[in-house]
Protein backbone atom coordinates (compact mmCIF):
# COMPACT_ATOMS: atom_id res chain seq x y z
CA UNK A 1 0.00 0.00 0.00
CA UNK A 2 1.48 3.39 -0.88
CA UNK A 3 2.09 5.25 2.35
CA UNK A 4 3.03 8.83 2.95
CA UNK A 5 6.36 9.34 4.71
CA UNK A 6 7.93 12.70 5.63
CA UNK A 7 10.89 13.20 3.32
CA UNK A 8 13.05 14.53 6.17
CA UNK A 9 12.53 11.31 8.14
CA UNK A 10 13.86 9.08 5.38
CA UNK A 11 16.73 11.49 4.74
CA UNK A 12 17.67 11.48 8.43
CA UNK A 13 17.79 7.68 8.61
CA UNK A 14 19.90 7.53 5.46
CA UNK A 15 22.24 10.21 6.80
CA UNK A 16 22.76 8.39 10.11
CA UNK A 17 23.51 5.13 8.31
CA UNK A 18 26.06 6.97 6.12
CA UNK A 19 27.90 8.00 9.31
CA UNK A 20 28.75 4.33 9.96
CA UNK A 21 30.93 3.04 7.08
CA UNK A 22 31.04 -0.46 8.57
CA UNK A 23 27.28 -0.53 8.96
CA UNK A 24 24.85 -0.12 11.86
CA UNK A 25 22.40 -2.61 13.35
CA UNK A 26 18.76 -1.77 13.91
CA UNK A 27 19.04 -1.58 17.73
CA UNK A 28 21.93 0.88 17.53
CA UNK A 29 20.06 2.84 14.87
CA UNK A 30 17.06 3.10 17.19
CA UNK A 31 19.24 4.56 19.94
CA UNK A 32 20.77 7.16 17.62
CA UNK A 33 17.36 8.16 16.25
CA UNK A 34 16.01 8.58 19.77
CA UNK A 35 18.46 11.45 20.24
CA UNK A 36 17.73 13.00 16.83
CA UNK A 37 13.91 12.87 16.80
CA UNK A 38 11.46 14.52 19.19
CA UNK A 39 9.58 11.21 19.42
CA UNK A 40 11.27 7.85 18.93
CA UNK A 41 10.15 5.63 16.07
CA UNK A 42 8.64 2.30 17.01
CA UNK A 43 10.58 -0.74 15.78
CA UNK A 44 7.99 -1.69 13.16
CA UNK A 45 7.80 1.84 11.80
CA UNK A 46 11.58 1.98 11.53
CA UNK A 47 11.61 -1.35 9.73
CA UNK A 48 9.14 -0.02 7.17
CA UNK A 49 11.31 3.09 6.64
CA UNK A 50 14.37 0.88 6.13
CA UNK A 51 12.47 -1.26 3.63
CA UNK A 52 11.72 1.84 1.60
CA UNK A 53 15.32 2.96 1.62
CA UNK A 54 16.34 -0.54 0.56
CA UNK A 55 13.75 -0.58 -2.23
CA UNK A 56 15.07 2.76 -3.43
CA UNK A 57 18.63 1.39 -3.29
CA UNK A 58 19.66 4.23 -1.02
CA UNK A 59 20.98 1.73 1.53
CA UNK A 60 21.98 -1.94 1.51
CA UNK A 61 22.41 -4.72 4.08
CA UNK A 62 25.26 -6.98 5.09
CA UNK A 63 25.20 -10.07 7.28
CA UNK A 64 22.24 -12.10 8.50
CA UNK A 65 19.96 -12.38 11.48
CA UNK A 66 21.45 -10.77 14.61
CA UNK A 67 24.58 -9.74 12.67
CA UNK A 68 22.65 -7.86 9.99
CA UNK A 69 23.69 -4.23 9.53
CA UNK A 70 22.57 -1.42 7.24
CA UNK A 71 25.10 0.40 5.08
CA UNK A 72 24.85 3.48 2.93
CA UNK A 73 25.00 3.20 -0.86
CA UNK A 74 27.06 6.00 -2.47
CA UNK A 75 24.93 8.06 -4.86
CA UNK A 76 27.02 7.03 -7.86
CA UNK A 77 26.29 3.37 -7.18
CA UNK A 78 22.49 3.69 -7.34
CA UNK A 79 21.04 1.81 -10.32
CA UNK A 80 17.95 2.97 -12.14
CA UNK A 81 15.65 0.12 -11.17
CA UNK A 82 11.95 0.54 -10.50
CA UNK A 83 10.73 0.72 -6.93
CA UNK A 84 8.09 -1.94 -6.35
CA UNK A 85 4.85 -1.04 -4.57
CA UNK A 86 4.38 -2.65 -1.17
CA UNK A 87 1.14 -3.96 -2.62
CA UNK A 88 2.84 -5.35 -5.72
CA UNK A 89 1.02 -7.38 -8.29
CA UNK A 90 0.52 -10.85 -6.85
CA UNK A 91 -0.74 -12.51 -10.02
CA UNK A 92 -4.15 -13.12 -11.51
CA UNK A 93 -5.15 -15.47 -8.67
CA UNK A 94 -5.68 -12.50 -6.35
CA UNK A 95 -9.26 -11.18 -6.21
CA UNK A 96 -10.06 -7.98 -8.06
CA UNK A 97 -13.17 -5.94 -8.74
CA UNK A 98 -14.95 -6.02 -12.13
CA UNK A 99 -13.24 -3.39 -14.27
CA UNK A 100 -14.67 -1.19 -17.02
CA UNK A 101 -12.75 -0.79 -20.32
CA UNK A 102 -11.67 2.69 -19.15
CA UNK A 103 -10.63 1.33 -15.79
CA UNK A 104 -8.57 -1.44 -17.36
CA UNK A 105 -6.53 1.16 -19.26
CA UNK A 106 -5.68 2.94 -15.99
CA UNK A 107 -4.85 -0.36 -14.32
CA UNK A 108 -2.37 -1.21 -17.07
CA UNK A 109 -0.79 2.25 -16.84
CA UNK A 110 -0.17 2.13 -13.09
CA UNK A 111 1.23 -1.41 -13.36
CA UNK A 112 4.10 -0.19 -15.49
CA UNK A 113 7.50 -0.12 -13.76
CA UNK A 114 8.18 3.17 -12.01
CA UNK A 115 10.99 4.02 -14.41
CA UNK A 116 8.46 4.03 -17.25
CA UNK A 117 6.02 6.36 -15.47
CA UNK A 118 6.63 10.08 -15.76
CA UNK A 119 6.96 11.97 -12.43
CA UNK A 120 4.14 14.45 -12.02
CA UNK A 121 3.24 17.06 -9.43
CA UNK A 122 -0.12 18.12 -8.02
CA UNK A 123 -2.38 19.53 -10.74
CA UNK A 124 -4.46 22.26 -9.12
CA UNK A 125 -6.65 22.54 -12.23
CA UNK A 126 -7.98 19.02 -11.54
CA UNK A 127 -9.73 20.46 -8.48
CA UNK A 128 -10.46 23.92 -9.84
CA UNK A 129 -12.13 22.61 -13.00
CA UNK A 130 -14.65 20.58 -11.01
CA UNK A 131 -17.96 22.50 -11.03
CA UNK A 132 -20.41 21.17 -8.39
CA UNK A 133 -23.78 20.35 -9.90
CA UNK A 134 -22.34 20.52 -13.42
CA UNK A 135 -19.34 18.18 -13.28
CA UNK A 136 -20.16 14.60 -12.28
CA UNK A 137 -17.72 11.73 -11.83
CA UNK A 138 -20.73 9.42 -11.39
CA UNK A 139 -23.21 9.29 -14.28
CA UNK A 140 -26.89 10.07 -13.75
CA UNK A 141 -27.85 6.43 -14.26
CA UNK A 142 -25.21 5.27 -11.79
CA UNK A 143 -26.36 7.78 -9.18
CA UNK A 144 -29.94 6.61 -9.64
CA UNK A 145 -28.81 3.03 -9.18
CA UNK A 146 -27.00 3.97 -5.96
CA UNK A 147 -30.08 5.77 -4.59
CA UNK A 148 -32.16 2.68 -5.25
CA UNK A 149 -29.56 0.33 -3.71
CA UNK A 150 -28.85 2.51 -0.68
CA UNK A 151 -32.43 3.47 0.19
CA UNK A 152 -33.36 2.81 3.82
CA UNK A 153 -36.72 2.94 5.62
CA UNK A 154 -35.54 5.81 7.86
CA UNK A 155 -34.58 8.24 5.07
CA UNK A 156 -36.79 11.06 6.41
CA UNK A 157 -35.73 10.75 10.05
CA UNK A 158 -33.04 12.85 11.79
CA UNK A 159 -29.50 12.60 10.38
CA UNK A 160 -27.60 9.56 11.59
CA UNK A 161 -30.66 7.47 12.46
CA UNK A 162 -29.83 4.60 10.12
CA UNK A 163 -26.14 4.54 11.06
CA UNK A 164 -27.13 4.33 14.73
CA UNK A 165 -29.44 1.40 13.94
CA UNK A 166 -26.50 -0.63 12.59
CA UNK A 167 -23.83 1.00 14.77
CA UNK A 168 -22.37 -2.16 16.31
CA UNK A 169 -21.92 -3.87 12.93
CA UNK A 170 -20.61 -0.71 11.26
CA UNK A 171 -18.03 -0.05 13.99
CA UNK A 172 -16.52 -3.49 13.49
CA UNK A 173 -16.80 -3.69 9.70
CA UNK A 174 -15.53 -0.22 8.82
CA UNK A 175 -12.79 -0.22 11.48
CA UNK A 176 -11.52 -3.58 10.26
CA UNK A 177 -11.88 -3.03 6.51
CA UNK A 178 -10.37 0.47 6.47
CA UNK A 179 -7.46 -0.62 8.67
CA UNK A 180 -6.86 -3.69 6.50
CA UNK A 181 -6.38 -1.37 3.50
CA UNK A 182 -3.48 0.15 5.47
CA UNK A 183 -1.81 -3.23 5.95
CA UNK A 184 -3.29 -3.92 9.39
CA UNK A 185 -3.23 -7.67 10.14
CA UNK A 186 -6.15 -7.78 12.61
CA UNK A 187 -8.87 -10.07 11.29
CA UNK A 188 -12.55 -9.32 11.75
CA UNK A 189 -12.88 -11.49 14.88
CA UNK A 190 -9.83 -9.80 16.43
CA UNK A 191 -11.42 -6.44 15.65
CA UNK A 192 -14.75 -7.49 17.14
CA UNK A 193 -13.09 -8.64 20.37
CA UNK A 194 -11.11 -5.41 20.63
CA UNK A 195 -14.09 -3.12 19.99
CA UNK A 196 -16.68 -4.99 22.06
CA UNK A 197 -14.53 -6.31 24.92
CA UNK A 198 -11.31 -4.28 24.81
CA UNK A 199 -9.37 -7.52 24.19
CA UNK A 200 -6.15 -6.96 22.23
CA UNK A 201 -5.13 -9.67 19.79
CA UNK A 202 -1.99 -11.59 20.74
CA UNK A 203 1.14 -11.05 18.70
CA UNK A 204 -0.09 -7.85 17.05
CA UNK A 205 1.87 -4.61 16.83
CA UNK A 206 0.58 -1.93 19.20
CA UNK A 207 0.21 0.40 16.22
CA UNK A 208 -2.35 -1.96 14.70
CA UNK A 209 -4.37 -1.97 17.90
CA UNK A 210 -4.23 1.82 18.08
CA UNK A 211 -5.35 2.10 14.45
CA UNK A 212 -8.45 -0.01 15.08
CA UNK A 213 -9.38 1.95 18.22
CA UNK A 214 -8.89 5.25 16.39
CA UNK A 215 -11.28 4.11 13.66
CA UNK A 216 -13.87 3.17 16.27
CA UNK A 217 -13.65 6.58 17.95
CA UNK A 218 -13.81 8.42 14.61
CA UNK A 219 -16.88 6.49 13.44
CA UNK A 220 -18.61 7.14 16.75
CA UNK A 221 -17.86 10.84 16.40
CA UNK A 222 -19.41 10.98 12.93
CA UNK A 223 -22.56 9.18 14.03
CA UNK A 224 -23.08 10.66 17.48
CA UNK A 225 -22.44 14.19 16.21
CA UNK A 226 -24.41 13.72 12.97
CA UNK A 227 -26.20 17.04 13.49
CA UNK A 228 -22.83 18.84 13.82
CA UNK A 229 -20.65 17.33 11.10
CA UNK A 230 -20.35 18.46 7.50
CA UNK A 231 -17.93 19.37 4.75
CA UNK A 232 -16.03 21.90 6.81
CA UNK A 233 -12.60 22.31 8.38
CA UNK A 234 -13.82 21.45 11.88
CA UNK A 235 -15.12 18.03 10.83
CA UNK A 236 -12.14 16.99 8.73
CA UNK A 237 -9.45 18.31 11.08
CA UNK A 238 -11.05 16.55 14.03
CA UNK A 239 -11.56 13.41 11.99
CA UNK A 240 -7.83 13.41 11.25
CA UNK A 241 -6.96 14.14 14.88
CA UNK A 242 -8.91 11.08 16.05
CA UNK A 243 -7.67 8.75 13.32
CA UNK A 244 -4.03 9.75 13.79
CA UNK A 245 -3.95 9.80 17.60
CA UNK A 246 -0.74 8.24 18.94
CA UNK A 247 0.33 7.18 15.43
CA UNK A 248 2.32 10.16 14.12
CA UNK A 249 5.94 10.91 15.07
CA UNK A 250 4.94 14.55 15.62
CA UNK A 251 1.87 14.79 17.84
CA UNK A 252 1.39 18.43 16.82
CA UNK A 253 0.61 17.18 13.29
CA UNK A 254 -2.62 15.54 14.48
CA UNK A 255 -5.61 17.56 13.30
CA UNK A 256 -3.42 20.10 11.47
CA UNK A 257 -2.65 20.71 7.82
CA UNK A 258 0.90 19.66 7.05
CA UNK A 259 3.71 22.20 6.92
CA UNK A 260 6.37 20.05 5.27
CA UNK A 261 6.78 17.97 2.09
CA UNK A 262 5.82 14.31 1.98
CA UNK A 263 6.85 11.50 -0.32
CA UNK A 264 4.59 8.73 -1.61
CA UNK A 265 6.34 5.41 -1.80
CA UNK A 266 5.53 3.35 -4.90
CA UNK A 267 4.34 6.30 -6.97
CA UNK A 268 5.82 8.98 -9.22
CA UNK A 269 3.31 11.51 -7.86
CA UNK A 270 4.76 14.50 -5.98
CA UNK A 271 2.23 16.14 -3.62
CA UNK A 272 2.05 19.88 -2.99
CA UNK A 273 4.85 21.23 -0.83
CA UNK A 274 3.93 24.91 -0.20
CA UNK A 275 1.79 25.22 2.97
CA UNK A 276 -0.13 28.29 1.80
CA UNK A 277 -1.12 26.71 -1.51
CA UNK A 278 -2.03 23.51 0.33
CA UNK A 279 -4.29 25.43 2.71
CA UNK A 280 -5.98 27.27 -0.17
CA UNK A 281 -6.65 24.02 -2.00
CA UNK A 282 -7.95 22.35 1.17
CA UNK A 283 -10.56 25.06 1.67
CA UNK A 284 -11.47 24.95 -2.02
CA UNK A 285 -11.90 21.18 -1.73
CA UNK A 286 -14.30 21.65 1.19
CA UNK A 287 -16.27 24.40 -0.59
CA UNK A 288 -16.76 22.28 -3.67
CA UNK A 289 -17.65 19.16 -1.67
CA UNK A 290 -20.29 21.06 0.32
CA UNK A 291 -21.85 22.42 -2.89
CA UNK A 292 -22.32 19.02 -4.57
CA UNK A 293 -26.06 18.26 -4.69
CA UNK A 294 -25.88 14.44 -4.74
CA UNK A 295 -24.68 12.50 -1.65
CA UNK A 296 -23.03 9.73 -3.68
CA UNK A 297 -21.16 12.21 -5.85
CA UNK A 298 -20.06 13.93 -2.63
CA UNK A 299 -18.79 10.64 -1.23
CA UNK A 300 -16.81 9.78 -4.35
CA UNK A 301 -15.47 13.34 -4.67
CA UNK A 302 -13.96 13.01 -1.18
CA UNK A 303 -12.40 9.63 -2.07
CA UNK A 304 -10.82 11.20 -5.16
CA UNK A 305 -9.63 14.61 -4.03
CA UNK A 306 -8.64 14.29 -0.38
CA UNK A 307 -5.94 11.63 -0.91
CA UNK A 308 -4.80 13.46 -4.04
CA UNK A 309 -4.33 16.70 -2.11
CA UNK A 310 -2.56 14.96 0.82
CA UNK A 311 -3.47 17.77 3.26
CA UNK A 312 -2.08 15.87 6.27
CA UNK A 313 1.33 14.34 6.97
CA UNK A 314 -0.21 10.88 7.01
CA UNK A 315 -3.59 9.11 7.44
CA UNK A 316 -5.09 10.92 4.43
CA UNK A 317 -6.71 7.85 2.88
CA UNK A 318 -8.25 6.84 6.20
CA UNK A 319 -9.75 10.31 6.51
CA UNK A 320 -11.08 10.06 2.96
CA UNK A 321 -12.73 6.67 3.55
CA UNK A 322 -14.55 7.84 6.67
CA UNK A 323 -15.15 11.28 5.16
CA UNK A 324 -16.86 9.62 2.20
CA UNK A 325 -19.47 8.36 4.66
CA UNK A 326 -20.43 11.83 5.89
CA UNK A 327 -22.99 12.49 3.18
CA UNK A 328 -24.38 8.96 3.52
CA UNK A 329 -24.76 9.30 7.29
CA UNK A 330 -26.40 12.72 6.98
CA UNK A 331 -28.93 11.41 4.47
CA UNK A 332 -29.66 8.12 6.25
CA UNK A 333 -28.35 6.15 3.28
CA UNK A 334 -26.64 2.79 3.54
CA UNK A 335 -22.98 3.50 4.52
CA UNK A 336 -19.82 2.47 2.70
CA UNK A 337 -17.79 -0.01 4.80
CA UNK A 338 -15.17 -1.20 2.25
CA UNK A 339 -15.83 -4.71 3.50
CA UNK A 340 -14.01 -7.41 1.47
CA UNK A 341 -12.53 -4.81 -0.91
CA UNK A 342 -9.40 -6.18 -2.64
CA UNK A 343 -6.46 -4.06 -1.50
CA UNK A 344 -4.69 -4.08 -4.84
CA UNK A 345 -7.73 -2.74 -6.71
CA UNK A 346 -8.05 0.12 -4.23
CA UNK A 347 -4.33 0.93 -4.40
CA UNK A 348 -4.29 0.99 -8.18
CA UNK A 349 -7.46 3.10 -8.31
CA UNK A 350 -5.81 5.69 -6.05
CA UNK A 351 -2.63 5.60 -8.15
CA UNK A 352 -4.71 6.32 -11.26
CA UNK A 353 -5.85 9.54 -9.60
CA UNK A 354 -2.39 10.44 -8.33
CA UNK A 355 -0.50 9.96 -11.57
CA UNK A 356 -3.07 10.49 -14.33
CA UNK A 357 -5.98 12.43 -12.75
CA UNK A 358 -8.23 9.64 -14.00
CA UNK A 359 -11.07 8.39 -11.81
CA UNK A 360 -12.30 5.45 -13.91
CA UNK A 361 -10.56 2.64 -12.01
CA UNK A 362 -11.32 4.16 -8.60
CA UNK A 363 -14.95 4.54 -9.71
CA UNK A 364 -15.03 0.80 -10.53
CA UNK A 365 -13.74 0.17 -7.00
CA UNK A 366 -16.35 2.52 -5.50
CA UNK A 367 -19.20 0.83 -7.40
CA UNK A 368 -18.19 -2.66 -6.27
CA UNK A 369 -17.55 -1.60 -2.67
CA UNK A 370 -20.87 0.23 -2.31
CA UNK A 371 -22.87 -2.62 -3.81
CA UNK A 372 -21.17 -4.99 -1.37
CA UNK A 373 -21.96 -2.71 1.59
CA UNK A 374 -25.62 -2.43 0.60
CA UNK A 375 -25.97 -6.19 0.35
CA UNK A 376 -24.61 -6.51 3.88
CA UNK A 377 -26.44 -3.75 5.73
CA UNK A 378 -29.81 -3.83 4.05
CA UNK A 379 -29.94 -7.54 4.86
CA UNK A 380 -29.21 -6.68 8.49
CA UNK A 381 -31.96 -4.07 8.69
CA UNK A 382 -34.55 -6.60 7.54
CA UNK A 383 -34.19 -8.31 10.91
CA UNK A 384 -34.17 -5.07 12.95
CA UNK A 385 -37.42 -4.10 14.66
CA UNK A 386 -38.93 -0.78 13.61
CA UNK A 387 -38.61 1.89 16.33
CA UNK A 388 -41.75 2.57 18.34
CA UNK A 389 -43.07 6.00 17.19
CA UNK A 390 -44.69 6.55 20.60
CA UNK A 391 -41.36 6.01 22.30
CA UNK A 392 -39.79 8.55 19.97
CA UNK A 393 -42.54 11.11 20.60
CA UNK A 394 -42.39 10.79 24.40
CA UNK A 395 -38.70 10.03 24.74
CA UNK A 396 -37.94 12.98 27.02
CA UNK A 397 -41.08 12.47 29.12
CA UNK A 398 -40.12 8.82 29.64
CA UNK A 399 -36.61 9.82 30.78
CA UNK A 400 -38.00 12.36 33.25
CA UNK A 401 -40.52 9.87 34.66
CA UNK A 402 -37.89 7.16 35.22
CA UNK A 403 -35.52 9.72 36.76
CA UNK A 404 -38.15 11.03 39.16
CA UNK A 405 -39.24 7.59 40.39
CA UNK A 406 -35.66 6.39 40.94
CA UNK A 407 -34.34 9.59 42.53
CA UNK A 408 -37.39 10.02 44.78
CA UNK A 409 -37.09 6.36 45.82
CA UNK A 410 -40.68 5.60 44.81
CA UNK A 411 -42.16 2.22 43.98
CA UNK A 412 -43.26 1.83 40.36
CA UNK A 413 -46.97 1.48 41.13
CA UNK A 414 -49.78 2.56 38.77
CA UNK A 415 -50.62 5.52 40.99
CA UNK A 416 -46.99 6.68 41.12
CA UNK A 417 -46.55 6.42 37.36
CA UNK A 418 -49.89 8.12 36.71
CA UNK A 419 -48.63 11.25 38.49
CA UNK A 420 -46.14 11.78 35.68
CA UNK A 421 -48.58 11.37 32.81
CA UNK A 422 -50.93 14.33 33.33
CA UNK A 423 -49.69 17.46 31.66
CA UNK A 424 -46.92 15.56 29.88
CA UNK A 425 -48.79 13.04 27.76
CA UNK A 426 -51.90 13.34 25.58
CA UNK A 427 -55.01 11.65 26.96
CA UNK A 428 -55.21 9.01 24.22
CA UNK A 429 -51.57 8.01 24.81
CA UNK A 430 -51.62 7.83 28.62
CA UNK A 431 -52.33 4.12 28.93
CA UNK A 432 -49.56 3.23 26.48
CA UNK A 433 -47.17 5.67 28.16
CA UNK A 434 -47.79 4.15 31.60
CA UNK A 435 -46.88 0.74 30.18
CA UNK A 436 -43.72 2.22 28.65
CA UNK A 437 -42.62 3.61 32.02
CA UNK A 438 -43.39 0.37 33.82
CA UNK A 439 -41.47 -1.66 31.25
CA UNK A 440 -38.52 0.74 31.41
CA UNK A 441 -38.32 0.46 35.19
CA UNK A 442 -38.70 -3.30 35.10
CA UNK A 443 -35.81 -3.66 32.66
CA UNK A 444 -33.60 -0.98 34.20
CA UNK A 445 -30.10 -2.27 35.01
CA UNK A 446 -26.53 -1.02 35.42
CA UNK A 447 -25.87 -1.23 31.70
CA UNK A 448 -28.85 0.97 30.72
CA UNK A 449 -28.57 3.81 33.26
CA UNK A 450 -26.94 6.24 30.83
CA UNK A 451 -30.05 6.04 28.67
CA UNK A 452 -31.97 7.74 31.48
CA UNK A 453 -29.08 9.94 32.69
CA UNK A 454 -28.94 8.22 36.06
CA UNK A 455 -25.96 7.59 38.31
CA UNK A 456 -25.06 4.12 39.51
CA UNK A 457 -25.36 5.24 43.14
CA UNK A 458 -28.93 6.50 42.52
CA UNK A 459 -29.93 3.20 40.94
CA UNK A 460 -28.35 1.09 43.69
CA UNK A 461 -30.08 3.09 46.43
CA UNK A 462 -33.46 2.77 44.68
CA UNK A 463 -33.04 -0.99 44.24
CA UNK A 464 -32.16 -1.39 47.88
CA UNK A 465 -35.53 -0.07 49.08
CA UNK A 466 -37.74 -2.06 46.68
Amino acid sequence: MPRVVPVEELDLIERIISEYPKGIGISALERVLAHRLSKALHRRTLQRRLERLLAGRRITTEGESMALVYKHVPSGAITAEPIAMESSIRGETESYVPVSPEGSIIRDLVRQPLMQRKPIGYQRSFLEDYDPGVTFYLSESLRAQFHEMGHTPVRERPAGTYARDILNRLLIDLSWASSRLEGNTYNRLDTKNLIEFGQEAEGKDIHETQMILNHKAAIEMLIQEADQIGFNSFTFLNLHAILSENLLPDEDACGRLRRRPVDIFGSVFLPLAMPQVLEDCFHLFLQKAAAIPDPFEQAFFVMVHLPYLQPFEDVNKRVSRLGANISLILNNICPLSFIDLPEQAYVEGILGVYEFNQVDLLRDVFVWAYERSCQRYLAITQILADPDPLRIRYREALILAVQAIVRDLKTPSDNTIQQFTYGRVGEKDRKAFKKMVKDALQHLHEGSLARYRLKLSEFQLWKSIL
